[in-house]
């Protein structure tokens, strides 16, 4: 069974556009044409969009991806290098969610700050207005 592109997008819920994307990007080979001109997609195809997918969720650039992709290919060689580049995913998602961390502390504590009343009193406001020639609200 072969796939046209419409079949192939709603199969794995990617848009048509992005599908072509990942042609032009070398991600996805260049798609074989039906007699009437029509983009044809095999099962291969389709594993492979689903696995770019799957590697766009959990946060992969596409240059990782193709990486991936070419490692995958070379079914006999070590998965080292595949431990090596999620690892380095892991730690970059960490750092992003001690980021995240640290942001909510602060909007916790800029709300923890409100005492209600006018904006001309907002100590949020103030909060943030302090440093950035902003006049802090009149007391």
């Amino acid at each position: 069974m072969t796939f046209t592109i419409g079949q192939l997008a709603r199969t794995t819920d990617t848009k048509a556009v992005t599908i072509r994307y990942y042609e032009q990007a070398g991600l996805l080979p260049a798609a074989s044409r039906n007699a009437s001109g029509y983009r044809v997609y095999s099962h291969a195809d389709r594993d492979r969009l689903l696995f770019i997918r799957r590697g766009r969720s959990l946060g992969f650039s596409l240059n990782d991806i193709r990486e991936l992709l070419e490692l995958a290919d070379h079914r006999r060689a070590s998965c080292a290098a595949v431990d090596a580049k999620v690892a380095a995913q892991l730690e970059q998602v960490q750092r992003r969610l001690r980021d995240l961390q640290g942001l909510e502390r602060e909007l916790q504590r800029l709300l923890a700050r409100c005492e209600g009343g006018l904006i001309e009193e907002c100590r949020i406001i103030e909060s943030l207005s302090d440093g950035y020639g902003v006049e802090p609200p009149e007391r």
